[in-house]
């Protein structure tokens, strides 16, 4: 650090040194800041520490220090650098005078206005002196409204001047391509502005109305609430609030009437009614969605009143003494709307709520007014005639085109080839008919039954089949129900009634008392018993008695009648001569019975038409023990 001891010696080199022994150099801080701002500080000591001295100069001989030209000293001083140029377009970018202003428009053509009154804002851009009118859209105005100059530099004269910000001011008007325009007030930020800029503005005028928008305005309402209705506070609470009630119309008294459902809506924010219909799939109606349309309906009219055109004209409160209300609607009771009577059975929840909050009514019932079906009536059939069976002729009446009654495939699979057979009497007072014998035979598969009778030489009756395959119903039941005859109607002594004839039964096969021991719960005692003696008596006869049984035993004549009959058709037969033969060669024992299995086989190979009713009767017929039949009747049958 380089210092100068002596006071008044210029601080030249050669007229100062070096302070050799000094260490710290360093300045004090004259730079520092005030609430935000940098401030300069005069320092209260020197370099390093070092102390001031105190002949210092004041503020003043600084100042005129400063202001002297020390041109000997230091030469002629420089000029100072001029301010930093800052373009219009920048110092008053987004930066626009607003200005409220009107116009007068005549109306020429028009009776009912003879000028009008025009509010527009007059817009003066700073940046480049451009200015701008621009009139606020008002809707359903029907005139052309928007930007009605757009942004430019306005002339003021004939000379050609334009318009500046300092001819512009409230309370004074300004004319812009013909049109005056009256400038009544402005914002805010133009006040601030030409009041910055020393210009005085002159006091805010009151913007001008349009007459004729001001005589199209409805003058305002004033409300007087009555003391004890106000239809509008009625609006404004029960606003969307509407009841709703299930109705029927019953108008079956009538000729082709019917009952026929509705919804009744009560509409509480105007008293009002509406009836809706209630359409159905496939009700054959129109959808049409209204039986009548929102409106009061009266309830007691003025005497005078009852001729009064109501379809044409619209009803009034001159005409009505009572209107129907709420407390009109209740369910389980009948009103009358436009001379129909309709029932309300039930309501919504809120029409619940609503009458027990309004009316203190909680218990509204649920009634049913669903009408029970009746049931449906059962054809007659017609008589039965007789012809086929009771099914198939009823299928003439039920159906166009008849189809033939379902079957049992089931039962006629468990039960194909079975085949129950019964020796019967014909129960008659003619003594000709006391010697036939019938042959009853009941097919297990389709419950029906065939009648066979065994001609009798000599017998003046013509044998064979009595009755075709079919099913005999009981004489107790009826064409419209009937019982048919079943496998445990037959019984030894049962007494069988087909179309008026009477049989007795006297015998069954060995099958029979197979097919009832293994179906004994479904027969009565009475069978049971019946067939318990018939086997007691087959299995011990009386000695001494068999040729006196056999003499008088029906079943014999009925037996030789048989093998006449076979013998008279199959006379023909080509096996006849071996037929004894191969029977004996299997029969070791000569015992003349043979197995049932093998006696089959014997016949189907010398072709014996074993399918042959009259073959089926005569195996039936010959004696049978254990396993094993006896061959000598089937022989004696196919021998001349």
């Amino acid at each position: 650090m380089v210092s100068n001891p002596v006071h008044g010696l210029p601080f030249l080199p050669g007229t100062s040194f070096k302070d050799s022994t000094k260490t710290a150099f360093h300045r004090s801080q004259t730079l520092g800041y005030r609430n935000g701002y940098a401030v300069v500080r005069r320092p209260t000591v020197g370099i390093g520490g070092e102390r001031l001295q105190v002949n210092q100069l004041s503020q003043a001989e600084l100042d005129e220090l400063a202001n002297k030209a020390t041109i000997l000293t230091y030469g002629q001083p420089k000029q100072a650098p001029p301010a930093e140029f800052i373009p219009a377009h920048v110092a008053f970018d987004k930066k626009v005078l607003k200005f409220d202003a009107y116009f007068q428009e005549d109306v020429p053509m028009s009776t009912e206005e003879h000028y009008r009154i025009r509010q527009v804002n007059i817009y003066y851009y700073l940046e480049d002196d451009s200015m701008s009118v621009m009139e606020p859209v008002v809707e359903n105005s029907g005139i052309l409204q928007g930007k009605l100059i757009k942004r430019q530099r306005l002339t003021k004269n004939d000379q050609g001047d334009h318009y500046h910000w300092k001819d512009l001011n409230r309370g004074i008007n300004i004319t812009i391509y013909g049109k005056t325009f009256r400038i009544v007030d402005c914002d805010q930020f133009t006040q601030v502005f030409l009041e910055s800029q020393g210009i005085e503005l002159n006091p805010p005028e009151k913007m001008a109305l349009d007459p004729y928008t001001e005589l199209r305005k409805q003058p305002l309402r004033k409300y007087v609430t009555p003391s004890d209705f106000d239809q509008l506070k009625q609006f404004l609470t029960f606003d969307k609030q509407v009841l709703r009630f299930y109705a029927i119309w019953d108008d079956t008294d009538s000729m082709f009437g019917e009952c026929r459902n509705y919804i009744i809506h009560y509409y509480l924010m105007d008293d009002t009614v509406e009836i809706r219909e209630v359409h159905e799939r496939n009700d054959g109606r129109d959808p049409f969605p209204l039986l009548m349309n929102r409106q009061r309906m009266p309830k007691i009219l003025v005497e005078n009143a009852k001729n009064f055109p109501q379809c044409v004209l619209e009803i009034s409160d001159q005409e009505v003494l009572e209107w129907y209300t709420a407390k009109d609607f209740i369910v389980g009771k009948s009103l009358t709307i436009l001379g129909r009577t309709f029932f309300i059975y039930d309501c919504d929840p809120f029409t619940r709520q609503y009458y027990k909050e309004k009316f203190g009514l909680s218990d509204l019932p649920r009634i049913d007014v669903s009408k029970k079906e009746p049931p449906p009536v059962k054809p007659e059939l017609p008589p039965y005639n007789g012809y086929g069976l009771v099914e198939d002729s009823a299928q003439n009446c039920f159906v166009l085109i008849p189809k033939a009654p379902k079957k049992d495939v089931i039962k006629m699979l468990m039960y194909d080839n079975k085949v129950l057979r019964y020796l019967a009497a014909l129960e008659s007072p003619i003594p000709e008919d006391k010697d036939r014998r019938f042959v009853f035979s009941y097919f297990l598969a389709s419950d029906m039954i065939s009648i066979f009778e065994p001609p009798v030489r000599n017998s003046g009756i013509i044998g064979g089949k009595y009755l075709g395959r079919t099913k005999v119903v009981k004489p107790s039941s009826t064409a419209d129900n009937p019982i048919y005859y079943g496998p445990t109607d037959f019984f030894i002594g049962a007494v069988i009634e087909v179309f008026g004839h009477r049989f007795v039964i006297l015998d069954t096969d060995d099958y029979v008392l197979k097919y009832m021991e293994s179906n004994a719960a479904q027969y009565s005692p009475e069978a049971l018993l019946s067939i318990q003696n018939r086997v007691q008596r087959q299995e011990a006869p009386a000695p001494g008695l068999e040729n006196k049984q056999t003499k008088e035993d029906p079943g014999v004549q009925e037996l030789e009648a048989l093998i006449d009959t076979i013998q008279k058709q199959l006379k023909d037969h080509p096996c006849k001569d071996n037929i004894r033969e191969a029977f004996q060669t299997y029969d070791k024992e000569a015992s003349g019975y043979v197995d049932k299995e093998m006696f089959f086989k014997i016949c189907d190979s010398l072709n014996l038409p074993t399918d042959d009713s009259l073959i089926k009767e005569l195996i039936r017929l010959c004696p049978h023990r254990e396993d094993k039949i006896n061959y000598h009747h089937l022989v004696r049958a196919f021998s001349s």
